[in-house]
């Protein structure tokens, strides 16, 4: 695949994604206060906006591990980050025209994902083409805590670039990031390819990543897990902004905080998911970091007045260490024990399930809460989260140490390939 060449194009790529994601975690809480403080958006209408945020997975999600073996990995990057600036800038300018709308949000929030489809199995593919199998836990945990910094910091920054300058001005900053992480991954160097001398049928391809994926022992079990998760997840992005601005009543400025302590979570379960597959081994850390998923999920909407603070931003640290364990352990494994020809088929199909939860969740929980409340809501879709672990148990990876003590299935078929540039 990539030839390697230095730790420098390494930093370069994570560079670009760091000021990719600092001006995404400003936009995550910009857009749906936008929605809220500048058309009064419903709760229904804020489930639309996040699950157009990810919708994308269920359309195109399978397919696209087709389109990005066959595309260059650096072409499919900088076209998503320029395809979701156009978007995002297009936001301010509605909104200083007096055009701006529910329907133009839930819009931009469909390209924004798309994009974000195409650019994330690129990119996940492109990193196992840059760095040594024995480093890839390390950076995986590396960009995991990046993520988790910038989450950490964005929203924060956001809610008091909202309450300084207004919501739909703030989007800026995360059009422009894009641009930045565009023209930085422009540097790279291009990846060398293995294309066949006849490509497959692309159903073909697509069941073939789906089948070794839904067939693997370690795998499949793992993105069932994944999809409880981000089922939860989605109903909580879709229903935290309503709960904690129109049941907590909390300031604009404090929204932001709030919603950045789930960076705190993600960061600690980064920094541990090393030491902790180290001595536990892998098997077992992500049975436990399935477990402390449900506890972080009850326990958010707990309490009233500021015990409710307390316990959204416990349950939150909870929830985001023990999903970044899960994510940084199974992205590994999927990275490490994939054939190279499968790999960005076996990164789709899990995204494609496990991510296609996330706007399914989200209108759920939209729907729900329009109903029985913020509160309520996230009270019963917290339940879901049992079936992460439930999945992991019921599988052979309960008797595991590590994921590597159970042999990797073959795939069923090849593609025979000459190598190209």
């Amino acid at each position: 695949m990539t030839v390697r060449q230095g730790a420098g194009v390494f930093w370069r790529w994570w560079t670009a994604g760091t000021i990719s994601s600092v001006g995404s975690a400003v936009g995550a809480v910009a857009l749906p206060l936008t929605a809220l403080t500048a058309l009064d958006a419903t709760a229904f209408q804020l489930g639309l906006i996040t699950a157009a945020s990810y919708v994308a997975w269920l359309v195109i999600g399978l397919p696209a591990g087709v389109v990005v073996q066959r595309l260059p990995l650096r072409g499919a990057q900088v076209g998503g980050d320029l395809a979701r600036a156009v978007a995002v800038a297009s936001v301010p300018l509605a909104w200083w025209q007096g055009w701006l709308t529910v329907a133009q949000l839930v819009a931009v929030a469909l390209v924004v994902s798309f994009a974000n489809v195409l650019f994330d199995v690129a990119n996940s593919t492109f990193l196992p083409g840059i760095v040594g199998r024995d480093q890839l836990e390390a950076r995986n945990s590396l960009t995991s805590a990046t993520h988790a910094a910038t989450q950490l910091s964005g929203p924060a920054v956001g809610g008091l670039a909202v309450q300084a300058f207004g919501a739909a001005p703030t989007l800026l900053v995360d059009a422009a990031s894009y641009l930045f992480s565009g023209a930085l991954l422009r540097s790279l160097p291009a990846r060398r390819v293995d294309a066949p001398d006849r490509w497959p049928p692309v159903r073909e391809m697509i069941g073939e990543g789906w089948r070794y994926v839904t067939r693997h022992p370690v795998m499949g079990p793992g993105m069932w897990a994944a999809t409880a998760v981000n089922f939860v997840c989605g109903a909580q992005l879709a229903v935290y902004p309503l709960y904690l601005v129109r049941e907590l009543h909390a300031p604009i400025a404090l929204v932001g905080v709030l919603l950045a302590v789930e960076g705190v979570g993600s960061l600690v379960g980064a920094g541990l998911t090393p030491w902790t597959t180290r001595h536990w081994g892998t098997a077992r850390a992500l049975v436990v970091a399935s477990l402390l998923t449900v506890v972080g999920a009850v326990v958010v909407p707990l309490g009233t007045g500021w015990p409710a603070y307390l316990a959204f931003t416990a349950g939150n640290v909870v929830f985001a260490g023990g999903v970044v364990v899960l994510s940084v352990t199974t992205r590994t494994y999927r990275q490490t024990a994939s054939p190279p020809d499968l790999l960005a088929r076996v990164m789709a199909t899990v995204r494609f399930v496990s991510w296609g939860a996330i706007p399914v969740g989200g209108l759920a929980a939209g729907a729900l809460a329009g109903m029985t409340g913020a509160r309520a809501t996230l009270l019963a879709v917290a339940a879901a989260t049992v079936l992460a672990p439930l999945a992991l148990l019921c599988s052979p990876v309960r008797g595991l140490r590590d994921l590597t003590d159970l042999p990797v299935p073959a795939p069923a078929g090849g593609i025979r390939t000459r190598e190209r540039v």
